[in-house]
């Protein structure tokens, strides 16, 4: 056999794995979207805390029945304890928080704040987990966030004081990504969705009695099942795409959610942003990819060091 021939023989399975990572990666990205697009568009009508609890009550149902039917079901109770219950906790709050400024947000802008997930984490693991950071990564750091001022145009007339909210949550969202880190790797990652379900759920019902509970239509009731079921499908491809291949390469694919809500903001209510949002948003992703390509080499070096 040849040596290309033979090196190609080698790096098919590599190649393969990568292309399952970023098909599931993009993938996910547009059931996130589209949860969003249901979710906003029942928000029209509903409460917005009965609809997060119902929401979240279905996807805990669903995602309940794929741990059984897994076998995971046994450990549940692991969705209780330590750093999974930690994680859950903030991750609700973080949800909580971004489903409510998506509501009073253009569906792209929402999504463009809540891709600045990395520089957060790049920040925070700086500040908290004395993680050296060089000269480049922070000035992709800093592009980023003058992308997220250029979305979110705090001087602008007209300026939606929800972009705050939303950038809140991003934060909520970041943390829960780094406290991630210290979930034991045996935890089922089914059993760690589950706990996200089942904390939102529960957030969401303790925030609902300072609103009023409406009864609900046989279409709203639908929506949000089929909300559900993208959510749930959203979660299980976001762990085949970080399972498979290189993450250095999969992980910029999250942008990918920008140009669906784009797109679904667009078709549904005619919402666009304008140049300067462009510009932002295109900050953001450069930034991003460039942050999230260099931390993945800076433990590459590090690894290599150790």
């Amino acid at each position: 056999m040849r040596p290309r021939a033979a090196a190609a023989d080698r790096d098919a399975p590599h190649a393969h794995a990568n292309r399952l990572g970023i098909l599931a990666m993009v993938g996910a990205m547009a059931c996130f979207v589209v949860n969003d697009a249901l979710v906003k568009y029942a928000s029209q009508t509903m409460p917005a805390t009965q609809l997060i609890f119902v929401r979240g009550a279905m996807a805990t149902v669903l995602v309940l029945a794929v741990a059984q039917a897994m076998g995971a079901a046994r450990r549940i109770r692991q969705i209780a304890r330590g750093w999974v219950a930690v994680r859950a906790c903030v991750d609700a709050a973080g949800t909580v928080l971004f489903l409510v400024a998506l509501f009073h947000l253009p569906l792209a802008n929402a999504t463009a704040i809540n891709m600045t997930s990395p520089l957060v984490i790049t920040v925070l693991a700086a500040v908290f987990l004395d993680e050296r950071i060089g000269g480049p990564r922070w000035l992709a750091v800093g592009a980023g966030f003058v992308g997220v001022l250029l979305v979110i145009q705090p001087a602008a007339e007209g300026f939606n004081g929800y972009a705050l909210v939303c950038l809140l949550s991003t934060v909520f969202l970041a943390v829960r990504d780094l406290v991630t880190r210290r979930v034991h790797i045996a935890v089922p990652s089914i059993l760690i969705t589950l706990s996200n379900t089942v904390a939102v759920m529960l957030l969401a019902g303790a925030l609902s009695v300072f609103e009023s509970w409406r009864p609900l239509s046989a279409f709203e009731i639908a929506l949000l099942g089929v909300a559900a079921a993208f959510l749930a499908t959203a979660y299980y491809l976001v762990v085949v795409g970080t399972r498979h291949g290189d993450l250095s390469l999969v992980v910029p694919f999250r942008y990918t959610a920008l140009l669906f809500a784009t797109i679904m903001g667009f078709v549904v209510w005619g919402d666009l942003p304008n140049a300067l949002a462009w510009c932002g948003i295109a900050l953001l992703i450069c930034s991003g990819i460039y942050v999230l390509r260099a931390g993945r080499r800076a433990r590459t070096a590090s690894a290599a060091a150790d």
